[in-house]
């Protein structure tokens, strides 16, 4: 590796190619040399806040240039950053913040009314006063020590037991991530690739697209109002000239048919991952020509990707081979290696394998095990899902050992789910499934046994 955290590889790519564009969001052009200044001036603001190393720092931002630099920013201060969609429910963001405990929220004045009450100090990018004090603040590298092993980012997954979970994930884990994708995804000849980053920061999967920008690629930001139109989206994405796009396997079925490979220009890679891949889907991509495309798997556990798929290398589906710097092990239940072709459950190593959970050191254990094929008490991470080898090397799906599903790409416990629906206080017993009336379309159902009639509705999706 020619980096140990994130900061440090971003630091590299700027020294390298200064003067190239590294983010565009709507009329906001930077420079890597731009973003850099911006972010340093940042980072020396948060540390003045306090900010150190293991400290989380809140990131609830409108899509767009500012949203970067502040990422950037946490890194360079040490800090860690707590992702935070102001689009999510105000619920979900207090959750977020009560159980993680953050020392600052980078936010706006747009977005400061969705935060809840906190002790955290709250910095508003748009403020005069924080302008003010930014403008005042130098811009060169801020010369912190950032280890490989220190929190880089926090991502909230869906818990089975309805209180969701923060994954702790290490710089090691994302540069290898950032590294990994500068040799597949990203490696090009031609110049940089103009990248779209589509998923909100709050999913994990926006490291895929976030990933270009540490290895000398142009990130592309598209707001929030487009991404929800899939027309709109293939018209930004058209005018953008758009190299490269990630998105779930059921919003690209959306995006085909809204003309993405029609006409004569068209990304030339596209991403898929969050759940899995249909076969229909899998033979038309495999069957556009000037399109090459990957399947991407994996759990925010392992650092978002623990194989990755090229659809031209196989005409079944498949979730592909480990990506660099992970071993996966095909394990029974009492640990042992199943023969290829026997479906076991997955078991992650690696420097993708995260530190643990949020305040959960039991569940912590439980996942995260040491595992039996290292001598130097490695860590493996549990993943629940099904999976088996064939014969040249590829990792097949198969489902869960438990209950946990996906939907439109969301990871979601049905416990979590379940929990939610019996609350109220008129339900008795609810049972929850995922349901696929119309293929591709997975819809959460919840079947209620209710105390009387009730008042009002048990909840609204």
């Amino acid at each position: 590796m020619v980096a140990g955290s994130l900061a440090e590889l971003f630091a590299v790519q700027v020294a390298r190619t200064p003067e190239a564009v590294a983010v565009v969001a709507g009329e906001v052009v930077f420079s890597y040399a731009e973003l850099d200044a911006r972010a340093n001036r940042l980072a020396r603001h948060l540390v003045a806040q306090g900010v150190r190393s293991e400290s989380l720092v809140g990131v609830c931002l409108e899509r767009g240039a500012d949203l970067i630099v502040a990422l950037l920013a946490v890194f360079k201060s040490g800090g860690a950053c707590l992702p935070m969609d102001p689009a999510y429910p105000a619920e979900r963001i207090a959750y977020m913040v009560e159980d993680a405990v953050p020392v600052a929220v980078l936010a706006s004045t747009g977005t400061a009314g969705v935060l809840p009450a906190t002790d955290a100090v709250v910095v508003l990018l748009d403020d005069a006063e924080t302008v003010a004090a930014l403008a005042g603040l130098g811009d060169g590298p801020l010369g912190v020590a950032v280890r490989a092993d220190h929190p880089a980012y926090v991502i909230y997954t869906s818990g089975s037991t309805g209180r969701p979970k923060g994954v702790v994930v290490a710089h090691k884990g994302a540069v290898s991530l950032c590294e990994g994708h500068s040799r597949t995804v990203f490696a090009a000849d031609g110049g940089p690739l103009r990248v779209a980053l589509t998923t909100s920061v709050s999913f994990d999967a926006s490291w895929n697209q976030l990933s270009a920008l540490f290895v000398g690629h142009e990130l592309h930001v598209v707001d929030g109002e487009t991404w929800l139109d899939a027309g709109r989206l293939v018209a930004w994405m058209r005018a953008s000239r758009i190299d490269f796009a990630e998105v779930t396997p059921s919003y690209l079925r959306v995006l085909v048919d809204e003309g993405l490979f029609d006409g004569p220009w068209h990304p030339s890679r596209i991403g898929v991952g969050g759940e899995a891949v249909p076969g229909d889907l899998w033979e038309r991509v495999r069957a556009l020509e000037g399109v090459e495309g990957f399947n991407f798997y994996g759990p925010t556990e392992a650092t978002v990707d623990t194989a990755i798929a090229r659809l031209a290398d196989s005409a079944e589906v498949v979730v592909g081979m480990p990506v660099p710097n992970a071993r996966v092990f095909v394990l029974d239940e009492a640990l042992r290696p199943v023969p290829v072709g026997v479906a076991g459950e997955l078991y992650v190593c690696g420097a993708g394998v995260a530190r643990g959970y949020v305040g959960r050191p039991g569940l912590t254990a439980e996942r995260f095990v040491a595992c039996p094929f290292s001598a130097s008490g490695e860590r493996m991470y549990r993943s629940g899902d099904r999976v088996k080898w064939t014969g040249d090397g590829q990792l097949v799906f198969f489902g869960r050992t438990d209950d946990q599903v996906k939907v439109r790409g969301f990871r979601i416990e049905l416990g979590e789910v379940r929990a939610a629906v019996t609350a109220h206080p008129q339900v008795a017993q609810a049972a929850v499934v995922v349901r696929e009336d119309i293929p591709g379309d997975r819809r959460l159902v919840a079947y209620v046994v209710t105390e009387g009639q009730l008042d009002e509705p048990v909840a609204e999706f």
